[in-house]
């Protein structure tokens, strides 16, 4: 699957997120590490989820092989962290079809590079540890 823009700088925006940090075992990373992975709960070919910060966590490669490798450990813990009423609302929307546009990939891209600039921003006045970011959807 194609890396596109946007989804550069969403997964900038979800390791950012967490502070550089695993969210499962909670192993620190060097910003800009390939150590440490946008890892989708629901799958990148679900457009309507591809982007949606709640349907992706920091995982560093261990974790991410472990859990993609394991479906029913995933899934216990995507409700062990959003609860079952929000997998819920992901799941049924993963399941709508959507169709976007060039023009509205390049809106999703320049809307997480901004929603990036701004978390650098909270870092540089010295905010730590997970800071949610507004997602485009």
């Amino acid at each position: 699957m194609k890396i596109k823009q946007a989804d550069t700088w969403f997964s900038k925006c979800v390791r950012e997120r967490s502070d550089w940090v695993c969210e499962c075992c909670g192993k620190q990373y060097e910003e800009n590490s390939q150590g440490l992975h946008c890892s989708h709960h629901f799958s990148r070919r679900h457009r309507s989820v591809r982007w949606c910060g709640d349907n992706a966590s920091s995982h560093c490669f261990s974790c991410h092989q472990r859990l993609g490798g394991n479906p029913v450990e995933f899934a216990r813990w995507i409700e062990n962290k959003l609860g079952n009423g929000l997998v819920q609302i992901l799941e049924d929307k993963k399941n709508t079809l959507v169709k976007i546009s060039k023009l509205e990939e390049k809106e999703i891209a320049d809307h997480y590079k901004n929603e990036y600039k701004k978390l650098k921003e909270r870092r540089r006045n010295g905010e730590t540890g997970f800071i949610e970011f507004d997602s485009y959807q």
